[in-house]
C-alpha cells in the first residue's frame, strides 16, 4: 500500500514538473501586440505611401487594441528608413510600409547600409496602384501612337518629367522607351509633386505617375492619360486603354506597396500582421477611403513574398541593365 502511494506521488510530481515549462512558456509569450507598434514609412509625409500607411495604421490600431505609430524616415529613395528598420529588434514591434521602388529597386542603385537580401522578411503585399502615362490637356498627342510618332520626329524637343532617379515612375518611362524604340531626355525633379507641376507648366511634355498622385488632375481635365500600365484597364479610369491595346504588348508596371519586418521576426507574428492587414484593408467601410486614395488592396499571404520579390527584382534589374541607369 505504501509502495502504491509512493509511486502515485512520483507520478504526480512528474506530471506537475512537465506542465511547468509549458505554463512558463505561455507566460513568456504574451499576445501580440501588447504595446505600440512602429510603422516606418521611408518617404515623406503627405505622399501616397504615407497616406496609405496612416489609413492602415489607424485601422490596425482600432482592430488590435494597440497604437500603430507612423514614423517617417526619408532620404536616398527610401533606403535611410529601411536602414533604421533593419537595426530594430525582430519582434514585430517595428515594421516598414514601402513601395517596390524602395525594397526591390533602390538596393540595385544605392550603396545601402544593410543586407538587402537578408535584412528583411515580407509580411506581405498590401496594395497596388497603376501608373498612367500622362500629357497636358493641350498636347497634340491624343493616343500613345501619336506620342511615339511625335517623339520620333526629327528635331523634336520632347522631354519627360522624372520625379527621381530610380523611382518606379522613372523606370516605367525607361521601360516604355525601350519597348517602343524611342529616346526622350528627362528633366529631373525632387519628387512627384514638383514633377506634376513641371508637366502642368510645360517644362516637360510627358510623365509616368501612379494613380494616387494624378487621378484628380485626370478627372479635372488638366492632364490626359494616354495609357495605363496594367495588363487590364483600371476601374479608376476605365476609358484609358492599356499599353497592349495601344501597340506595346507585354508592357506592365505597377506600384506595389508591401509590409516588411526585420528578419528573425517570429512566423506567428508575421501571420498575425498579415491577417490583420487583410481584414483591415478588405473591410467594407475601408473601401471608400482606399478609393479616394486611388489604391486597390491586394493582400497576399506571407508565403508568397519570396517568389514575388525575386520576380519583381529581376524585372527591374533588367531594365536598369538595359538602360544603363546609374545614380550619379
Amino acid at each position: 500500500m505504501l509502495e502504491r502511494r509512493a509511486f502515485a506521488a512520483v507520478i504526480a510530481l512528474a506530471a506537475g514538473a512537465s506542465t511547468r515549462p509549458r505554463r512558463a512558456a505561455a507566460q513568456a509569450a504574451p499576445a501580440f501586440p501588447n504595446r505600440p507598434v512602429t510603422v516606418v514609412v521611408p518617404w515623406a509625409a503627405g505622399g501616397s505611401t504615407d497616406a496609405f500607411a496612416r489609413v492602415l495604421a489607424a485601422r490596425l490600431g482600432a482592430d488590435l487594441g494597440q497604437a500603430f505609430v507612423v514614423d517617417n524616415r526619408t532620404g536616398a529613395n527610401g533606403t535611410i528608413g529601411m536602414a533604421s528598420a533593419a537595426r530594430a529588434r525582430p519582434d514585430g514591434y517595428t515594421v516598414v510600409v514601402a513601395p517596390n521602388s524602395t525594397y526591390a529597386i533602390a538596393p540595385m542603385l544605392y550603396q545601402v547600409p544593410y543586407d538587402a537580401e537578408r535584412a528583411f522578411t515580407g509580411v506581405g503585399l498590401l496594395a497596388s496602384m497603376p501608373f498612367f502615362m500622362l500629357v497636358r490637356k493641350d498636347s497634340p498627342a491624343k493616343t500613345l501612337s501619336d506620342y511615339v510618332a511625335m517623339a520620333k520626329r526629327p528635331g523634336n524637343r520632347e522631354v519627360y518629367a522624372n520625379p527621381g532617379i530610380g523611382s518606379t515612375s522613372h523606370l516605367s518611362a525607361e521601360m516604355f522607351m525601350q519597348a517602343v524604340g524611342v529616346e526622350i531626355p528627362d528633366v529631373g525633379y525632387r519628387g512627384g509633386g514638383p514633377a506634376i507641376q513641371g508637366l502642368l507648366t510645360g517644362e516637360a511634355g510627358m510623365l509616368f505617375m501612379p494613380s494616387s498622385a494624378v487621378l484628380p488632375f485626370m478627372q479635372s481635365g488638366e492632364l490626359r492619360a494616354l495609357a495605363v500600365t496594367t495588363r487590364e484597364r483600371s476601374a479608376l479610369a476605365p476609358e484609358v486603354p492599356t499599353f497592349a491595346e495601344s501597340g506595346a504588348p507585354g508592357y506592365e508596371s505597377v506600384e506595389h506597396v508591401g509590409m516588411l519586418a526585420p528578419t528573425g521576426t517570429p512566423a506567428p507574428i508575421l501571420a498575425r500582421l498579415n491577417a490583420a492587414c487583410a481584414a483591415a484593408l478588405n473591410a467594407p467601410d475601408m473601401q471608400g477611403r482606399l478609393t479616394a486614395l486611388a489604391i486597390t488592396p491586394t493582400v497576399r499571404p506571407v508565403e508568397e513574398w519570396p517568389a514575388y520579390l525575386a520576380a519583381e527584382s529581376a524585372k527591374w534589374r533588367e531594365v536598369i541593365r538595359a538602360r544603363n541607369i546609374k545614380v550619379t
